[in-house]
């Protein structure tokens, strides 16, 4: 069995569209479409999300949800931290996502890196490179990944919005 070096921040990606699907009708290559990794990286992540106690060990297919919203709540920006960069063209993200935008104001937006994208603000980097492509094809994975950013950048009120909203996706 190979060592188990952590967590990479693709697994939770992967994590959050199993529970996107709604169910275990899905094989790997499925998600290795959807999310633009390959197929190889979606097993391996599989593997280090069953280690982690994040998915069933066996089949790799039922998410521990409470245990993934434990580690989303308490850990991610510890594990994943960001810090805000330049100003630059793309999709919203955090408290810029159009659902935190029904809940909270601010003079900066947070976007996520896209060439394509028509909203301007300071970028955040994704937790994996092909993540846009990915979110723009499923707007529950999109809402999940944003509501993970304002945990991994907000601030505590609207840390505790995003770990609500994110409570009800998940649990």
């Amino acid at each position: 069995m190979r060592l188990h070096n952590g967590m990479r921040p693709q697994d939770i990606v992967i994590l959050l569209k199993i529970i996107a699907k709604e169910g275990d009708n899905w094989h790997n290559k499925n998600l290795s479409e959807e999310l633009f990794i390959s197929a190889s990286e979606v097993s391996e992540s599989l593997r280090r999300s069953g280690i982690a106690g994040l998915i069933d060990m066996e089949k790799k297919k039922k998410v521990f949800r409470q245990s993934l919203m434990e580690f989303l709540q308490h850990g991610i920006r510890f594990v994943f931290p960001v810090l805000p960069g330049t100003l630059v063209n793309g999709i919203p993200t955090a408290h810029s996502h159009p659902f935190m935008r029904t809940h909270f104001s601010s003079e900066s937006d947070y976007v996520w890196p896209d060439s394509r994208g028509y909203d301007r603000g300071l970028s955040i980097e994704p937790l994996y490179k092909n993540q846009v492509k990915a979110a723009k094809l499923d707007a529950n994975l999109y809402q999940m990944l944003a509501l993970v950013d304002v945990i991994r950048v907000g601030r505590v009120r609207e840390t505790l919005v995003a770990v609500e909203e994110l409570k009800k996706m998940i649990l």
